[in-house]
């Protein structure tokens, strides 16, 4: 039986494009399979990505030396990505990143600081005295200290990254095939993608890369072990003078003590609706979903009301100046693996492998992290040395 492609990337979202466009770059007999952004989400029964939004935050400077590396690959390639796809979707504003000072209990600040340093990574270090000077439309707690990221950081339209990334993947050759993947199996030594819509494509390998929807009971022989928790995201709208007032404010990670006001923000951000909005999310708990049709059932709300008020609070908490802004909530979705790092592994089978568990801080980085999906179909594992991690793979019993 023959092979109808080289290599299949199954998922469209961030990491799955990405691989993709890698893929393309390097050889022919590529496709990428998944469903186009639904139009009504509280409808849709298929399935969801969590880049149906125009707000991430891009940092390098992150406490974990491998994290902070695969940020800082994938925003060194953001200006060649925009380039070549002519789509605009990196907004570098800055980053800051606030916690308890260090001297204390938490480390966070100070191992920030050691990330950045290690990458060489330019930062400016902030007192209570120097934040209230720099950025005065934030209120921060006494007894705080800031990390400031001015270059290289700031933030991303995940929806267009995706589209540039698809763009770029075609355009080198990737074939696009909009439809849902229900099984992945072996069959007569080549790997076979069954589709929602009845079509089976054949592969030499295959690549999952559906995100939370990894977790799908019949998907792979064995599922992937994985922990999908929902997220409720807050927006509040900002008027236009109030953005244009704000145009400084850097994308903000406020770390706190206990972590239970833990949250990340975004400045006033343009949506395809005309408005601004400004994005804060964090919530107070988890809520754990052990199916995929929970996962679906949780992407057609708006969230939930517990994790909203909390937000609520936090944001006016933070700053304080701008007007009572009417708000909206969305609901999205973090996968964790077992090693705290993205899956890129090969199941059992030496002809199906995985690209997932985001971790809930692989946006910026996914254009590194599906360069590394591809190497390893390509090469048959991962041969960069950049990394303390191998970013294993993990399956259920």
């Amino acid at each position: 039986m023959a092979a109808d492609f080289r290599f299949i990337v199954v998922g469209r979202g961030m990491m799955g494009a990405a691989a993709a466009r890698h893929l393309a770059r390097q050889t022919d007999g590529i496709a990428v399979i998944g469903p186009d952004e639904p139009e009504d989400r509280a409808t849709h029964q298929g399935v969801f990505g969590s880049h149906y939004d125009e707000g991430r935050i891009t940092r390098t400077i992150d406490p974990d030396a491998d994290w902070a590396r695969l940020a800082n690959r994938s925003i060194a390639r953001y200006a060649e990505i925009e380039r070549d796809s002519g789509i605009q979707f990196y907004s570098p504003v800055g980053c800051l990143v606030v916690g308890p000072k260090r001297g204390g209990a938490d480390a966070y600040v100070g191992d920030v600081i050691d990330a950045a340093t290690r990458l060489g990574v330019q930062t400016e270090l902030l007192d209570d005295v120097g934040l209230k000077a720099k950025f005065p439309f934030f209120s921060f707690a006494a007894k705080n200290e800031g990390v400031y990221e001015p270059q290289g950081a700031g933030h991303i339209s995940p929806r267009r990254l995706v589209k540039a990334q698809s763009l770029l993947a075609e355009k080198a050759g990737a074939k696009v095939i909009k439809q849902t993947a229900v099984s992945i199996r072996d069959e007569s030594g080549l790997a076979a993608v069954t589709t929602a819509e009845g079509e089976t494509f054949r592969a030499e390998k295959i690549l999952l890369a559906a995100g939370g929807f990894s977790i799908a009971e019949n998907l792979l022989p064995r599922p992937v072990e994985m922990k999908v928790y929902g997220r409720t995201v807050t927006f509040f709208e900002v008027s236009k003078d109030e953005a244009e007032a704000m145009s400084a404010m850097p994308s903000l990670i406020s770390k706190t003590l206990d972590d239970i006001d833990s949250i990340y923000m975004l400045p006033p951000i343009h949506y395809p609706d005309g408005k601004y909005y400004m994005k804060i999310g964090g919530d107070p708990d988890d809520l754990q979903f052990d199916s995929e049709p929970e996962l679906r059932a949780w992407f057609r709300t708006a969230g939930r009301d517990k994790a909203r008020d909390h937000l609520a609070r936090i944001f006016h908490e933070l700053v304080p100046g701008v007007t009572r802004p009417s708000s909206l909530t969305n609901s999205c979705a973090v996968s964790y693996s077992p090693t705290g790092y993205p899956m890129i592994g090969y199941t059992s089978s030496p002809r199906v492998a995985v690209l997932t568990g985001g971790c809930g801080a692989a946006a910026k980085s996914s254009d590194e992290i599906g360069r590394l999906g591809a190497e390893l179909l390509l090469e048959g594992r991962i041969k960069d040395d950049g990394y303390h991690t191998d970013f294993s793979a993990h399956f259920d019993a």
